[in-house]
């Protein structure tokens, strides 16, 4: 399989960057440069957003059959390209490959196929009084995702935005960037229109600073950091456009005294450790009632042991690498400061082996996690999991809700309407009673610093429609 690009996918076909500059993708696992994508410069914004201007009339008039049956054959040559698309997360960002497929290829293909449906519906009309309700495209959307789940959070953004009438310039994360290539090939294939769909790769301060600032573009919708969904809004402001931003996590996994504790303790340890940490609504907070605290430690410790780091190729791999040398750094410091906090180490550690080669570190919980400490406040993104004892319910919401974050969030209860009241009383925008499966047809966001607006869904589909009352 080939992984190097040359060029981005501009106004419908693939076209040479405006210069020479290349940035490189390397293998987490191995450390090894496997490919080169073009470094985009402010000019190449320029080109992409005047296609997708240009683009934007025809695609807003659309009808949602046309819409949806373009969509529809992009679904057809994803699920196509299944395989390789979990290969190539594999090589660019290290996640086990039984991981990759089921999740970070399959997923968008259940999010994809929503959005197939909901296309077709089109918006829906409404009567008020004598006025006419109508929903239009915003315009123009510039989409920045980030590399820790790299086509599901485009085809978050993508697809409803294509569903409802946009066209997208998308600047994918520089670190891992192959997979929206594959993405691109497979919008080739599905013949959307010249310009509707359009693909700049470059870092942060050079593309992402033009598109988020760029007069050309009406909405941009972007997950990252806090710090950088920050400077978006700032950008957007001086010309008032929308923006949408699902940015960071530190949610809380709250056992109530009367769980079922060895599940809710594996459960919790698995999301803390998906994707090796790097998920923003990992639940890297686990508050456990007094009285049963020392046996969910005793059983965390359990549920990291059977962590197996290494290969993500290896079918024995449980836990891949991060994603490059300077996050494996920043959780090492994480995981230094908690232990400098007085926290109590249960598993893993600075001091727990890794492989010889890649960014690894190794799953680690650690106990005794003052609420108000770094550890406890700071997202790690990393497989690193805070343990804190509560005295009871109202204690266990105040030490969750002690938080600039609120993303996500679970609640364990042998009692449904107890664990209810719990979650209601959380400020976060998801919580998941019991271990209830992930609904990718429901609204996604956070309150407080994670975010603005919702994703998925139908929810995700009126981020980027406007509303217009017309008198009759």
């Amino acid at each position: 399989m080939d992984l190097a690009r040359t060029d981005f996918y501009v106004d419908g076909r693939w076209a040479a960057a405006s210069g020479s500059g290349t940035l490189p993708v390397h293998n987490p696992a191995t450390e090894e440069v496997i490919a080169t994508v073009p470094a985009g410069t402010a000019d190449d914004v320029d080109r992409a957003v005047d296609a997708a201007r240009a683009a934007f009339a025809g695609w807003a008039a659309a009808a949602p059959a046309d819409r949806a049956a373009c969509l529809g054959r992009l679904h057809d040559a994803l699920t196509a390209r299944a395989d390789d698309i979990a290969r190539t997360i594999a090589c660019e960002l290290g996640t086990p490959l039984k991981v990759a497929t089921r999740v970070q290829a399959g997923l968008p293909l259940t999010v994809l196929g929503g959005y197939v449906e909901l296309a077709a519906r089109g918006p829906a009309e409404q009567t008020v009084g004598h006025s006419l309700v109508v929903r239009e495209p915003v315009g123009v959307v510039g989409a920045i995702t980030p590399w820790n789940y790299p086509l599901h959070q485009v085809v978050a953004k993508l697809a409803p935005a294509l569903a409802a009438g946009c066209p997208v310039v998308l600047k994918p994360s520089e670190l891992t960037p192959l997979v929206a290539y594959l993405l691109f090939d497979a919008i080739d294939e599905a013949g959307f229109p010249p310009g509707v769909v359009n693909l700049v790769t470059g870092t942060g301060p050079v593309v992402g600073e033009a598109l988020a600032a760029h007069p050309g573009v009406d909405m941009v919708s972007f997950t990252g950091s806090t710090a950088t969904g920050r400077r978006i809004s700032h950008l957007a402001a001086d010309r008032i456009a929308r923006v949408a931003l699902e940015l960071g996590g530190k949610s809380a996994n709250v056992i109530l005294d009367d769980a079922d504790l060895a599940t809710a303790v594996k459960v919790g340890v698995g999301n803390a450790f998906l994707n090796s940490g790097q998920t923003c609504t990992a639940w890297t907070r686990m508050l456990v009632h007094r009285t049963r605290y020392e046996e969910a430690l005793t059983l965390a410790a359990q549920a990291a042991a059977g962590y197996r780091l290494g290969d993500p190729f290896d079918p024995a791999t449980r836990l891949g690498p991060l994603v490059s040398a300077a996050q494996r750094h920043r959780v090492r410091d994480h995981i230094d400061r908690g232990l400098a906090d007085e926290g109590r180490l249960v598993a893993g550690g600075p001091d727990a082996p890794v492989p010889d080669r890649g960014f690894f570190v190794a799953p680690t919980v650690i106990g005794d996690v003052d609420p108000d400490s770094a550890l406890a406040q700071e997202e790690v993104f990393g497989p690193v999991l805070a343990v804190i004892p509560v005295d009871d319910d109202a204690h266990a919401v105040e030490v969750a809700n002690n938080s600039r974050y609120g993303l996500a969030g679970a609640v364990w209860s042998g009692d449904e309407q107890r664990a209810l009241r719990v979650a209601r009383a959380l400020r976060t925008g998801a919580v998941d009673i019991n271990g209830a499966p992930f609904n990718p047809l429901a609204p996604f966001g956070g309150y407080k610093q994670s975010g603005l607006g919702r994703e998925l869904g139908g929810y995700g589909l009126d981020e980027f429609l406007q509303t217009k009352a017309i008198q009759r």
